[in-house]
């Protein structure tokens, strides 16, 4: 299978720059998975776990969010926050979720956005339920 460059940032660091083989990315839209000589394809991520298959194994990647950028040769995640699914604690599960519960309280409060940030609380709760936390 072709091998094709994956790369990973968030705003504090690199998490990922390899050769891959399939990416499934937890999109705005639904998730959908990347591969050697995918169309052209600019998406927004939800929260969510991305994997990437490559020729040591699969690693996987919480994201809370951000965009991928998709073309026949390259991967490329631009993440809002992100870390390896092992390095993600209580603690850091606890924060997010409160900032999401901050958000919804504060669309509620101004009445604009409820329902997306509804969504946003509810599948970010969703993830962190998935990991284990």
């Amino acid at each position: 299978m072709a091998d094709f460059k994956f790369d990973l940032v968030s705003p504090e660091r690199r998490l990922a720059e390899l050769d891959a083989t399939e990416v499934q990315i937890p999109g705005a839209d639904g998730d959908m998975t990347a591969m050697a000589d995918h169309a052209p394809t600019i998406t927004t991520l939800r929260p969510g776990i991305l994997s990437v298959t490559h020729a040591k194994g699969t690693d996987d990647f919480f994201v809370s969010g951000g965009f991928a950028e998709i073309s026949g040769s390259s991967v490329s995640v631009l993440a809002e926050k992100a870390l390896p699914k092992g390095e993600v604690t209580k603690e850091y599960a606890d924060a997010l979720l409160a900032q999401a519960n901050e958000a919804h309280e504060a669309a509620i409060a101004s009445g604009e956005g409820v329902d997306a940030a509804a969504e946003a609380r509810a599948t970010l709760t969703e993830v962190m339920g998935s990991i284990g936390l």
